[in-house]
Parts: C-alpha cells; structure tokens; sequence
C-alpha cells in the first residue's frame, strides 16, 4: 500500500497531478479542495494517498490531510459509493460542509455535486450520519477556526484595525463560507 507521497510537482491537469517521487512519477487524483492548495509546477509537495487495486487498473488517489483521506475512506465504505464518486463529494464539498450536512440532515446541499442524486444523497446522510468519527468534528471546528482567521487577514489587509475586525468576525452567523464571511463582515464594517 502507497500512503504518502513526497515529491516534486510536474503537472497540475485537474483533478490529476504528477509527482516525481525519486525519479518515478506517480499520477494522483486529488480533489478540487487538495489540488487549490498545492504548491506551484517543479516545488516539493506531499499527499496522503489511497491505492486502489482492480482487476484492470491501479488507482492512486492523494489528499493535502489526513482527514480528508480518513472521510474518502469512509465514504467508499456506503454501498454504490466508488472512489470517482468519493472524489467527487470532496471536491464539491469542503469536510467541514459535508460534515454539517450530514448534522443537519441536508440532502440539498450534495445533490448539488456532479454526480450525486436524490437517493444517493440520502444514502450518504443514513451512512455517515453515525461515522463521521471524532477526528472530523475536530476537523470542522478547526477549519472553522482556520475560516476565522482568513477572515481576519483579509480584514485586516484591507486596512481595519484589529479591534474592528474582530469585532465583525463575532457578528458573523455561523455556516458560512469564506468569501460570504468577508463580505458580510464588509456590510458589517461599513454601516459602523
């Protein structure tokens, strides 16, 4: 089993990129949330990987965390679920997304991924309703923090101070996404 790759990036050609791992190049499906992250062509780079062996194929699939790969793994286990489509759920949904979600019960927002209709979103939210384990709800209050702190930056790159920006950030409702949080902090902001 392959389950990390360290190396030097050589092409980015979505969802596939190719790593030059001591002169072999492995080709890697990544999803959207890995391949927005990775450094830029010929830098060193490092994905925790997923082998998939059949009968006619051997497919590699990497992931910027841990976590992320502990979810894809979880979602190969629900019946109907392939890794095409496990990939595809994380590229349209971050882990954090997915996982509240699942809390909440809403079929809506991952039949909204390529790939995922009505019956199967459904399906996903019995399944992993139970498995999404400990280190996930770790990952979301953590990527929740991380959206924080984005927010904060990107306020305070725009010229407020501190004080302000923080003060918006704690306005803020909760579930929202990073581009939506800046910009209702800006509406925020603007009125004070």
């Amino acid at each position: 089993m392959i389950g990390r790759l360290n190396g030097k990036l050589l092409a980015k050609h979505p969802p596939m990129v190719l790593l030059d791992v001591a002169g072999v190049g492995y080709e890697v499906d990544v999803p959207m949330s890995t391949f927005y992250n990775l450094p830029a062509i010929g830098e060193a780079a490092m994905l925790h990987t997923h082998l998939v062996v059949r009968e006619d194929v051997h497919l590699l699939f990497g992931f910027g965390s841990e976590e992320e790969r502990r979810v894809f793994r979880q979602l190969l286990k629900i019946a109907g679920v392939g890794p095409k489509l496990a990939l595809s759920v994380l590229s349209g949904l971050s882990i954090a997304d997915l996982a509240h979600a699942v809390a909440s019960g809403d079929p809506g927002r991952l039949v909204k991924i390529p790939g995922v209709g009505k019956k199967t979103a459904e399906r996903l939210l019995l399944e992993l309703r139970d498995k999404l384990d400990v280190a996930v709800i770790g990952t979301v209050l953590t990527a929740k923090a991380k959206s924080d702190g984005d927010v904060l930056g990107a306020l305070l790159g725009l010229g407020y101070s501190e004080r302000e920006a923080q003060h918006a950030l704690k306005q803020l409702p909760e579930g929202l996404g990073l581009s939506e949080s800046i910009r209702q902090a800006l509406k925020l902001l603007s009125k004070a």
